[in-house]
């Protein structure tokens, strides 16, 4: 591929001109975007030129791109500061966020930990009770900086509960420090250890702990790529500069994602290493030998499989390989290759997740997107068969082998979080704790229905709202999706969603290919040249929900993150009829160049690359929200949305699509972009910036809709 690189030398005055400059179609709109001056670059794929007028917009560290960051952020929230009843959504947002929210109990030494958040804290604080019920704060996160951007990531305890090492994010990056203190007094043990990203932190007794992470990358861009990932053993009192490299450090063992983990019973250290977000080799390290070496559980990416538990000399591991929905094997320590797997949870229909607490293992099976839970022993008998709370999202029954009670939390998309104590033995479990929220969800439903997409698959929606009410096609909808990486999307409840449905709102989200619902096949299905089934689902989803009058074009918004938001902005390329407000998240937006900012490479599994190639290059190019953004279309309304520090999808695919929008458009639909500052990916984002974000699109979406105030009342008018 050969690129002509054109430098940039610039002011800012060169890069915003003045109004009477824009062109003749934004004189139509009613928002005067700043200009985003155009630098060609050309880039020649297998024959093909492609001109990527924005290329400038990649430096995020530059003066130039920080000048236009600023100026994009003023028109938005001039924009955005007019709709009438945005503080009304805000103060609602605030006040149905503003309940106390805990995390299910657990034990380390002689403490039980918790996390809880007293309603509007900007991170959850973990506490801990003595044996006497005495409670304090343990780690309070909002105390790590002024305006509540740095948050908690992993704690990790030792064996005994005596050492802490934990990892904190500093304005939303991915790349993490650890501190590692002592869990009695609170006090630093050590010097913090940095530039740790994409880790755990697993102790080998209280000699030391593994993590992992990349060298860092020079200069200061956020797209830099990272694509050699390393496992570290750090000892205690020895300076991070000496940590020995456990994996990853020769050209054989280059992989993106290399992660290590102790088992429970502290006598071995499995690996596991992956060229992409699909598929990982997997190894073994004798801890009781000195020297010993890292023996192959599965030596190839065929399968996505994971250590669930060791005992007595077996394996127990959790894996698709000759299982797309998977199942549940064992195997003898001493020779683990996968011919000598057996059984132990045979595959079903649905697709199997594996948790184990109080010495039985529990088999968490996804139906329909709805789970359903069946206790096991290590011996594959069925104890029970667990009649949950309701048709909702179980997760939980976890907790140490010797532990007599055991938590799970249940929730769907109106019913807010609540925690349950269940005892193993007995097979019994209470209501441990219910949130005190002003939301009536006795008020709401939920109903699943089956649509049929683009090319006759039966894909699963769960439309919910208020009850009664009416299918005459005026109700505003949002669409929610994701659509890929085999992440499945379960009912879970949100306050912010919450929030939305008290208006009078509908909230859909189907379960599209290229998630991990149905298995790996569905998965499959939405990969690569499989693509556009994802997107022909969500299609198919809009129409349905306007074909049975549950709205219509002009009130139906779509919203999605990250790959969800190439979602939002695929879709509403091929489609800017079918909707009347568009929110891409911290998207995955120029398809011919995410593999070249950080760990993007990695995502390669579901996309493919542009130099893979020419069919693929061909077919990335086809759909690629920056490069079909066509020149003289009307499109929707659109708030692309990003963080200035997204260090994952880099914001300058938000950038470039932006700038693409507010130069083609027709019409008066705005396009605009809200850049969050000191904000990554999303992970620890304060509750003060997500009631501003919520409050933000919530308010577009309706104002974008004709709505002159909040749709609450019956009687409500649209504006002309």
């Amino acid at each position: 591929m050969k690129k002509q690189i054109i430098p940039i030398i610039a002011v800012m005055g060169v890069f915003f001109g003045s109004c009477n400059e824009q062109k003749n179609n934004q004189a139509e709109n009613q928002v005067k975007y700043p200009e985003t001056i155009k630098k060609p670059v050309t880039d020649e794929y297998f024959g093909t030129k492609v001109v990527d007028n924005y290329r400038w917009l990649e430096d995020d560290r530059s003066s130039q791109t920080e000048s236009w960051v600023k100026a994009q952020n003023k028109v938005t929230h001039n924009f955005l500061d007019k709709i009438p009843y945005r503080q009304q959504l805000k103060d609602r947002l605030k006040a149905l966020s503003n309940y106390e929210k805990i995390s299910s109990p657990f034990i380390e030494g002689d403490y039980t930990y918790f996390y809880k958040n007293d309603g509007l804290q900007n991170q959850h604080v973990l506490y801990r009770k003595d044996k006497s019920g005495k409670e304090e704060v343990f780690l309070d996160p909002n105390t790590f900086s002024k305006d509540g951007t740095t948050s908690l990531g992993q704690v990790s305890f030792t064996e005994d509960g005596k050492l802490v090492a934990y990892s904190i994010s500093e304005g939303g990056s991915d790349w993490r420090k650890v501190i590692i203190i002592d869990a009695e007094t609170k006090t630093i043990k050590e010097d913090t250890l940095v530039d740790i990203k994409f880790s755990q932190l697993s102790w080998k007794g209280k000699e030391g702990f593994y993590y992992s992470s990349y060298d860092k990358p020079k200069g200061s861009e956020l797209s830099a790529k990272t694509d050699q990932h390393k496992l570290y053993f750090h000892k205690l009192g020895t300076p991070q500069s000496e940590d020995k490299v456990i994996f990853g450090a020769t050209a054989e063992e280059k992989h993106r994602y290399v992660n290590g983990k102790v088992t429970k019973d502290n006598n071995y250290l499995i690996v596991s290493a992956a060229t992409s977000t699909s598929g990982n080799k997997l190894f073994v390290k004798d801890l009781s030998k000195a020297n010993s070496r890292l023996v192959p559980i599965i030596n190839n990416f065929d399968s996505d499989t994971q250590v669930v538990d060791s005992k007595g000399g077996k394996l127990y591991l959790h894996t698709n390989l000759n299982a797309p929905n998977y199942r549940l094997v064992t195997v003898d320590i001493k020779n683990p290759i996968s011919a000598n797997w057996k059984d132990l949870i045979a595959e079903t229909n649905n697709v199997l997740t594996v948790s184990i607490g109080g010495g039985y293992l529990f088999a968490n099976y996804m139906q329909d997107a709805v789970s359903k839970v069946f206790q096991y022993d290590y011996e594959g008998q069925l104890v029970r068969d667990i009649k949950l709370p309701g048709i909702g999202t179980v997760y939980g029954f976890s907790g140490k082998k010797e532990a007599t009670e055991i938590y799970f939390l249940f929730t769907n998309y109106s019913t807010p979080v609540s925690y349950y104590k269940f005892l193993p033995k007995e097979g019994s479990y209470e209501l441990y704790w219910k949130p005190a929220i002003s939301f009536n969800a006795k008020d709401y439903e939920s109903k699943q229905v089956f649509y049929t997409s683009k090319d006759g698959t039966k894909v699963p929606m769960i439309i919910t709202h208020k009850k009664g009410i009416t299918l005459n096609g005026k109700n505003p909808t949002i669409l929610y999706g994701y659509g890929g990486f085999n992440i499945s999307l379960q009912p879970t409840f949100s306050s912010y969603n919450a929030t939305w449905m008290e208006q009078g709102g509908i909230y859909a989200v189907p379960n599209l290919r290229g998630g991990g619902e149905y298995g790996k096949k569905w998965h499959i299905a939405g990969t690569k040249l499989n693509k556009q089934n994802v997107f022909d689902d969500f299609i198919a989803a809009a129409e349905y929900l306007i074909e049975n009058k549950y709205t219509a074009s002009e009130f139906l918004a779509i919203h999605g993150g990250s790959n969800g938001g190439l979602l939002v902005g695929a879709t509403m390329t091929q489609r800017p009829d079918l909707m009347k407000v568009a929110i891409p998240a911290v998207g995955v937006l120029d398809m011919l160049r995410y593999h070249t900012f950080t760990a993007g490479a990695g995502w390669a599994y579901d996309y493919g690359t542009s130099e893979d190639s020419k069919e693929m290059f061909d077919y990335l190019k086809g759909y690629s929200p920056v490069h079909n953004v066509k020149e003289g279309v009307a499109y929707p309304a659109t708030l692309v949305t990003t963080g200035d520090h997204d260090d994952r999808v880099v914001p300058a695919h938000s950038f470039k699509f932006a700038a693409e929008l507010q130069d083609k458009q027709q019409g008066s639909n705005p396009t605009l972009i809200r850049i969050e500052i000191n904000a990554g990916h999303g992970a620890g984002t304060p509750v003060a910036k997500k009631i501003d974000f919520y409050a933000d699109v919530f308010g577009f979406t309706l104002y974008n809709m004709g709505y002159k105030n909040l749709p609450t009342a019956s009687s409500q008018k649209i504006k002309s």
